[in-house]
């Protein structure tokens, strides 16, 4: 696919830096000469100095040839006229804009978004897409995943074997007999593989379990996960990301305590003014003085949130060590991952990947409900719907041929997991679980267009 990405700043590098992996022509659009430069020497991308709003800039990278535009420059009026000169003058298929402002967010005013009026096919707000992630793992400590599937009725949860689970070195087979926790994708050693019946449970394998919402926390516990509600939080970054986590926690009643830690005193009045019952506490964020402040040792998990990884991942090191149980780091690199042992105690989380699986559901061409990046290069989970129309309706698995390292892990029927074989029928009104490896993409996206 040929995609123009507009903005070459922390959210369009971490866009660039998923969709370099797999074959597509790249071509990223921004006024800053600087930022061009950085994101040429790190991804094999082409690059134009420009505003992407304009005619002439698009005409230049070959508007009329491109699949899709990602407009993400900071500005979202500059996005929103990139995608009505991408629609007008260019007629690209598909137009993704970020827009971070609550105004323009509104569902008040989810008419806007049309061909008749600005014709953008998906509106994105990458600050908000991060927060919701870490809400989530907010709500399961002790899990490196949680991925909410078919509207919030499932949950995809990931989490690494330690020590204290008891199903350690037991095989995939036996814990589906004994559990109610059968184990569909492993990732050991950097390696990315579907689970299979003869397969063992290994200290420090990250798996993956699709579990109903109501067996959340009886799943965590047989694999020895004991899960503790977070009550006092302490953010690090005073910025849209932790507004929104703030003001999310300030409607849960099991929260008590939110402190936010911002080391930047021109912050405007206008951010704190917002939170009713979170402490803003301004100063220097790694401070004996501030962190005390914050009481961080009575705090129950960390967020460091803000725009530079040496200091969320420094942030969580020095949280680690006051005896916080919990630490979430966002990254825009795994340049630093030495610096923290990712477990179920100290999670990263990784803008390329939150922002990316907020746009799959565009980006694939496939009928796809809802989508989500696994690991960096390690493939994506689907949650595909099987309408009348479907020409997989009526087909045995087996008779759906899919590639190798594709895999329909699971079907949501009437309301239940189905665990399929190669033998079980497809059926209109289906959900498929399904795990796409990098390389088997191109043909499950041919597979599942219809």
């Amino acid at each position: 696919m040929k995609i123009i990405v507009g903005g070459a700043g922390h959210v369009g590098r971490s866009i660039v830096d998923y969709l370099s992996q797999a074959n597509n022509d790249i071509i990223v659009v921004d006024t800053s000469k600087e930022k061009l430069e950085a994101v040429a020497k790190e991804f094999d991308v082409q690059t134009l100095q420009g505003a992407i709003s304009h005619p002439g800039v698009m005409e230049k990278v070959g508007a009329k040839d491109a699949d899709i535009l990602i407009a993400v420059t900071d500005n979202d009026e500059v996005n929103l006229i990139a995608c009505q000169v991408a629609y007008t003058l260019f007629q690209i298929p598909k137009k993704i804009a970020r827009v971070d402002s609550e105004y323009f967010l509104n569902p008040l005013w989810n008419t806007l978004y049309s061909d008749k009026n600005l014709p953008v096919d998906l509106v994105i707000s990458p600050d908000v897409e991060i927060a919701k992630s870490v809400l989530n793992l907010l709500k399961i400590p002790g899990t490196t995943a949680v991925l909410p599937l078919v509207n919030e009725k499932l949950y995809l949860l990931g989490f690494k074997c330690s020590e204290s689970c008891g199903l350690l070195n037991m095989e995939i087979g036996d814990i589906t007999k004994h559990y109610n926790s059968p184990i569909i994708h492993i990732i050991r050693d950097k390696k990315s593989f579907f689970a299979k019946y003869n397969e063992s449970i290994h200290l420090n394998d990250e798996i993956f379990v699709l579990v109903e919402k109501d067996k959340v926390y009886e799943t965590l516990q047989e694999f020895g996960i004991s899960v503790k509600q977070v009550e006092n939080l302490v953010i690090f970054g005073g910025n849209a990301i932790s507004y929104y986590i703030a003001d999310v926690l300030e409607q849960d009643d099991s929260v008590s305590d939110c402190k936010i830690i911002e080391g930047n005193t021109h912050m405007p009045d206008d951010f704190a003014a917002g939170l009713n019952h979170t402490q803003i506490i301004r100063g220097e964020m790694m401070s004996d003085v501030i962190l005390d402040e914050a009481e961080i040792k009575n705090a129950d998990l960390s967020v460091a949130v803000t725009e530079n990884d040496k200091d969320n991942l420094l942030a969580s090191l020095i949280t680690k060590k006051s005896g916080v149980p919990y630490t979430i780091s966002l990254v825009n690199s795994r340049a630093f991952d030495n610096l923290v042992d990712e477990n179920g105690e100290n999670i990263l989380v990784e803008r390329s990947l939150v922002t990316t699986s907020a746009m799959l559901q565009d980006l694939r061409k496939a009928k796809i409900n809802n989508a989500y990046c696994l690991r960096r290069g390690m493939g994506e989970v689907w949650e595909v719907r099987i309408d009348a129309d479907s020409l997989n309706s009526g087909k045995t698995i087996s008779e759906i041929n899919l590639p190798d390292k594709c895999k329909i892990s699971a079907i949501y029927r009437d309301n239940q997991i189905l665990y399929p074989s190669v033998n079980d029928v497809v059926e209109e009104g289906d959900i498929l679980i399904v795990f796409v490896s990098p390389q088997a993409m191109r043909r499950a996206e041919e597979i599942f267009r219809v």
